[in-house]
């Protein structure tokens, strides 16, 4: 019994008809007449009745036809196997990265260096853009995976959020700034009404989640900065040149930055990052790959300052 003739019996049973299941396999009708006949031989039972203007599967035939499909889709089952790994040594990933994500306790670069190393045939290609962009392109299927700063934490239709980073949201302003009074630890946002302030710009995370606070205090954010790099929102900051609305910063890295922060409240907003990817999957093995490996080593609420 051979696999290509279990093959030719499911195409005549499905076409119920010789001439149309050897145009469908792209055979020679007697060739395929001959091949059925061989295995009915082999059976020593006969499968399909041809005595009508159709052809029908008889009672045998009837019960070998779920073998016959089982055993054609466990061969389907070992090429697509096949293909997967085909596709993993030699496939593509596009991966999509805030501003100010790749820090080093966020460390992308050295997670695709290994990425690279154990699939070097895998073509990696890494863009930086807004939040709001990359969400665009990975619905568009332009991107397979993409880290976004994110304003809501329930993400958008078809795209699954894994939150990697959620920071509360901070005032960071040079040390003599008027707002930092004896003893406080936080600010009303609404302190900040008429202040210049220092922020991502719009269609990142970070930006909208600040306006949307903004507006649930009762003003619109006075913008006299914006920078995609968060690393210049604390240097400009430092300067005097206005207050930069960043996520929390370890104590120690604020004083080496020349900065104070005060918690932001009423309302309290906070900065997320998420690792984001079509919810049906990404479409290549390479990338589904990468994308366990990116949900494995960035924990759940991974606590580190970001962009977004």
């Amino acid at each position: 019994m051979e696999l290509r003739q279990l093959q030719y019996f499911v195409a005549v049973v499905e076409e119920a008809n010789f001439t149309r299941a050897a145009a469908r396999l792209h055979l020679a009708q007697p060739g395929l007449s001959a091949q059925i006949r061989r295995l009915e031989r082999e059976l020593g039972q006969p499968l399909l009745d041809r005595s009508g203007r159709t052809v029908t599967p008889t009672a045998v035939g009837l019960a070998v036809l779920p073998y016959a499909r089982a055993a054609l889709a466990a061969i389907e089952g070992v090429r697509h196997t096949v293909d997967e790994y085909t596709g993993l040594l030699r496939g593509r990933v596009t991966l999509g990265l805030v501003s100010g994500a790749a820090t080093h306790e966020f460390d992308v670069a050295s997670i695709l260096a290994g990425f690279h190393e154990d699939h070097p045939g895998v073509e990696i290609a890494l863009t930086e853009d807004t939040s709001e962009r990359m969400l665009t392109a990975l619905l568009r299927g332009e991107l397979d995976i993409a880290l976004v700063g994110v304003v809501d934490p329930e993400p958008p239709a078809g795209v699954t959020f894994r939150i990697v980073v959620d920071e509360p949201l901070v005032a960071a302003m040079a040390p003599g700034d008027t707002l930092l009074t004896p003893g406080r630890t936080t600010l009303p946002l609404a302190a900040l009404r008429d202040r210049p302030l220092i922020s991502l710009p719009r269609g990142s995370g970070l930006r909208g989640v600040l306006e949307r606070a903004c507006t649930e205090a009762g003003f619109r954010p006075r913008i006299a900065f914006e920078a995609a790099a968060p690393l210049l929102l604390t240097q400009l900051a430092a300067r005097g040149l206005g207050v930069a609305v960043v996520p929390a910063l370890p104590p120690d890295a604020a004083a080496a930055a020349g900065l104070r922060t005060l918690e932001l409240i009423r309302p309290r907003a906070r900065g997320r990052i998420a690792l984001a990817w079509q919810t049906a999957g990404p479409n290549g093995p390479a990338a589904r790959e990468l994308l366990g490996r990116l949900r494995g080593v960035l924990g759940e609420h991974t606590s580190v300052g970001g962009g977004g």
